[in-house]
Parts: C-alpha cells; structure tokens; sequence
C-alpha cells in the first residue's frame, strides 16, 4: 500500500470509527484496511488508534495527526481537480452544515434550488446547533449565527438576526403586554433550550440588564415552543428568523423591542486559499444572493 493509500485509509477509519466502515468507503477489504493501519503506525512509531472488539478510537497522537492528514488529501485533490479541469466546473458532494431551524427554513429550500442548477452536485445538509468543526467533521460550509472567533477561515455575511420576545395577540390582549423587561416575572413563560428551572434573559445593546425568571414550562425545541406561543398559553424567545411568517400572518408580536440586545450577524463560513472549489464557490455565491435577499435576514 502506497504512502497516500495509507493515508486515505487512515482518514477512512477515523471518519467510521471502524474498519469495517472504511473498507465500505474505500472498497477495500477488512484485512487490507487493518493491514494498512499497522503499516501506518509501525512508519511513525506511534499508536493512531485504540481498538476494542466494538470500538475504534483515535489517540491524542492520532487526533493530531488526522487534522494534518485531512488537510493534505484536501490540498492533494484541490491539485488533482485543477490539473483535470474539474476546478472549473461545479460538481462532486458538498457538505453543509447550520443551526437546526436555520437549515430547515432557509438552507434547505435554497440548496434543493442549488442543486437543480448544478446536476453533477449532490449534497449532504447536516443540521445541528453546535459548532462543528469544518476539517475534523469534512464540511465544506457552515453557517454560523453570532459573533465569530478568530479563526483561519474565510466569512461572508449575509444579513443579522435579532433576539426577539413574542407572543399571540390573544394572550397579550388577555394578560397585558410587557412594557419593561421586569413585567415579563409576571408573565407565563416558555423557555425554549432547557436549562431546568430557572432563566435568564439579556436585554439592552450591550445585554446588561438581566432578568432571572422561573418558567413554568420549558421545551427542548422551537417548534414545540412556538407552537404552545401561539395557541396563547404564554411569552417566549426565539430568533427573528424562526418567526418571520408569523409576524407577517400576525399569529405572533414582538415585544420589548426597545430593549433587544444588538442584532447577530448570520455568516457563510469556509476554508480559505486552494480549497476552495468550484462547487464551494458557486454555492456560496448563490447562498449569498439568495439569503441577502430574505426580508428577515436584512430588514
């Protein structure tokens, strides 16, 4: 096995946690997959894996060195593509990921379209809301919500979104409506995310004006929040994005505006330099178009 099938086969294993799982990847057999792996760690003289009868685990060694492993098999097939002329035309799998309501309300539809334009694209939309590592986890976009780190990555913005409270007019017009961030301890409250018993909502540009509430109900997801909002049972918290079309239908209002925190900006993030191919680049030009262009995200 060449030095570059070694490493292909050692990405495969740490991707699957299994070798059973990289010989499907890469269509070799178990035996050649378990072959390649020790010849592998006998050329460094160091342990890459910890293998049970059911588990395959990188070492700390071996999660260092398949960061360094993927950014070479990247840079390797960024060479290929432009010496074939596939550099220069979208295709191959195109790995996305984003919040989980995010992906739903806005990628998802605007991928499909991507896709019916560029037919030798096929693509993998991972919805989670965390920070995923875009190397370690092999994702050519994220879109990311909030303030970014300094990183080695590349962002376009695409528009912001705020922290809004809402509810039904039928439950404000019942209880009254929040003139201050305080009324809302006098409110029912769905708080959406867990966190127990209690919460804490930020208001104010700069989030320092804190109120501390015990909600009487608290949800996992935003759908189940937003559905108990509207049926008028109480107030809760979401991104402006998550109710766009209900403000406009007026199944929801916004409350306490005045005392919103400042806006979050919404970003297409990617690697930077050889990396990036025609299919990354064409799709984050069209996501950019498409979502500068929604009312909610650029208001």
């Amino acid at each position: 096995m060449d030095r570059i099938q070694m490493l292909e086969v050692f990405a495969a294993v740490a991707d699957t946690s299994s070798f059973s799982g990289a010989g499907r990847v890469t269509g070799l057999s178990a035996p050649s997959i378990t072959r390649g792996i020790n010849e592998l760690e006998e050329r460094l003289g160091a342990r890459l894996f910890t293998r049970t009868t059911r588990v395959v685990r990188l070492t700390d060694i071996g999660q260092t060195y398949v960061r360094e492993v993927r950014g070479i098999l990247a840079d390797l097939k960024a060479a290929d593509d432009l010496a074939s002329g596939a550099a220069a035309r979208p295709t191959g799998l195109l790995r996305i990921t984003a919040p989980v309501e995010f992906g739903r309300i806005h990628v998802a539809p605007l991928l499909a379209d991507f896709l019916d334009l560029y037919p030798d694209v096929s693509a993998d939309l991972v919805t989670v809301d965390r920070v995923v590592n875009l190397v370690e986890e092999g994702i050519d976009v994220a879109i990311r919500i909030g303030d970014l780190p300094s990183s080695g990555l590349m962002a376009v913005q695409v528009g912001h979104v705020r922290r809004v409270v809402c509810a039904a007019p039928g439950y404000l017009a019942e209880n009254g409506t929040p003139e201050a961030p305080q009324d809302l301890q006098h409110h029912n409250i769905i708080a959406i995310g867990g966190g127990g018993p209690h919460a804490e909502w930020r208001f104010g540009k700069d989030r320092e004006q804190v109120v501390r509430m015990k909600p009487r109900l608290s949800v996992s997801n935003v759908g189940a929040g937003l559905a108990l909002a509207r049926s008028g049972w109480g107030l809760t918290r979401v991104l402006s994005y998550q109710i766009g079309p209900d403000l406009q239908s007026g199944d929801l209002q916004t409350v306490l505006d005045a005392f919103e925190p400042a806006p979050l900006p919404v970003h297409l993030v990617h690697q930077e330099g050889r990396r990036v191919t025609a299919k990354l680049r064409s799709f984050i030009d069209f996501a950019r178009d498409r979502l500068r262009g929604e009312p909610v995200l650029n208001p």
